[in-house]
């Protein structure tokens, strides 16, 4: 295999194209499984409803298109020593340094060798530096596991629909394998998803990544400072607010100058 054909599979597995790949085959094949057994979903197709398998079949539509949609988006990758600013402009860090020795020392990445902005860490997955570990598709994320969510939730009750009494355990093994494997898949990625919800509901709440929260200790300009102390935090309102209704990205470092300022005075 030549060097360029091995850049090529490096770049492929790097994409996350095989991760793509296996979450569309198996979300397509639980839906299917879920029309073909004799479900709520079979049932109202005989029946010539159609208005709840319609419905259905969008809402895993959707899913999967959100699915790519954060996969595929820009998370906010830091470039040429600049940050994203107001709606995909590239602003000069050291336009907006404050020149003030308390402020912590913005810091190069050992492996990008860019000037990392407030609140950005190096992705090894990707091999970039993120703005805020996904700042730009953060709220797609979080839109994309609530649909997931309720996906999963209404394909759970599909799949207990669809289990029948047989003659013996053999029969009614051999008779919901399928359905029995797809209800197993679903019932773990329902608790996955419950869990990656509330933990990103609950960072967006109190303006943290989740590296800040995770690795408090190891951040420059978060260690030394008490547990309680979040020079981001504006209050609950305030930060779901930024959050979900605001469509631009911040200064980082003015907000972090800013309320540390406010907190010594």
């Amino acid at each position: 295999m030549g060097r360029g054909s091995e850049e090529i599979v490096r770049s492929v597995f790097r994409s996350g194209l095989w991760v793509r790949a296996a979450h569309t085959v198996l979300t397509w094949s639980i839906t299917l499984v879920l029309f073909l057994h004799d479900t709520d979903l079979r049932r109202c197709e005989q029946r010539g409803e159609l208005l709840l398998p319609v419905l259905f079949f969008l809402l895993v539509v959707l899913s999967v298109l959100l699915y790519f949609a954060v996969s595929l988006m820009d998370p906010g990758f830091v470039l040429k020593d600049a940050l994203r600013y107001s709606h995909g402009s590239l602003v000069s860090l050291e336009r907006h340094m404050i020149p003030d020795s308390s402020m912590p020392r913005l810091r190069r990445c050992g492996y990008c060798l860019l000037l990392q902005p407030m609140r950005a860490r190096h992705c090894a997955s990707c091999g970039h530096c993120v703005n805020c570990v996904g700042e730009r598709n953060h709220r797609v994320f979080v839109l994309y596991l609530s649909v997931q969510l309720f996906t999963l939730l209404w394909a759970t009750h599909i799949a207990l629909s669809g289990f029948s009494t047989a003659a013996s355990w053999e029969h009614w093994f051999r008779l919901h394998v399928f359905l029995l494997g797809a209800l197993s898949v679903v019932g773990v990625f329902s608790l996955v998803v419950l869990i990656l919800l509330g933990c990103h509901l609950y960072l967006a709440s109190v303006n943290s990544t989740t590296w800040e929260f995770m690795s408090r200790h190891r951040v420059s300009y978060l260690k030394n400072m008490s547990d309680e102390e979040n020079p981001f935090d504006r209050g609950v309102l305030c930060n779901l607010w930024t959050f979900f209704c605001l469509c631009r990205a911040e200064i980082w470092e003015r907000v972090y100058y800013k309320n540390s300022n406010n907190n010594s005075a």
